[in-house]
């Protein structure tokens, strides 16, 4: 399966909302065992909640190296991939590791009742 991500969600990869979108598109294709590539051609912005919310929530349910072997990327931008490579970094801690789960999560429950 190939997705074109300008088209899906266009220049800008930056809010959870159109990470959600791809997500949405993606899982049941890798849950089900199925190569996906995401084709960033023509994406100019990137930002970590975008990449959270498309890719981050994969290794929720995904092994890293299911994920790594069935997910795959092209043209994408070298401040868009150094965005990536840290999402998938702090998702893998996120997911495998209880304490800075809940750490985390403590963290984001303060910020949101601060707002």
């Amino acid at each position: 399966m190939n997705v074109e991500i300008k088209t899906l969600v266009g220049y800008s990869c930056v809010t959870s909302e159109d990470g959600q979108r791809v997500y949405n598109e993606i899982y049941p294709k890798l849950k089900s065992g199925e190569s996906v590539c995401l084709n960033f051609s023509g994406v100019r912005a990137f930002a970590s909640p975008f990449f959270n919310f498309a890719i981050g929530q994969l290794l929720k349910d995904l092994e890293p190296e299911v994920l790594n072997r069935l997910l795959k990327v092209e043209k994408i931008k070298s401040d868009g991939l150094l965005v990536w490579r840290r999402v998938v970094k702090n998702a893998k801690e996120y997911y495998k590791n209880p304490e800075a789960k809940k750490a985390i999560d403590e963290i984001l429950k303060q910020q949101a009742e601060d707002e």
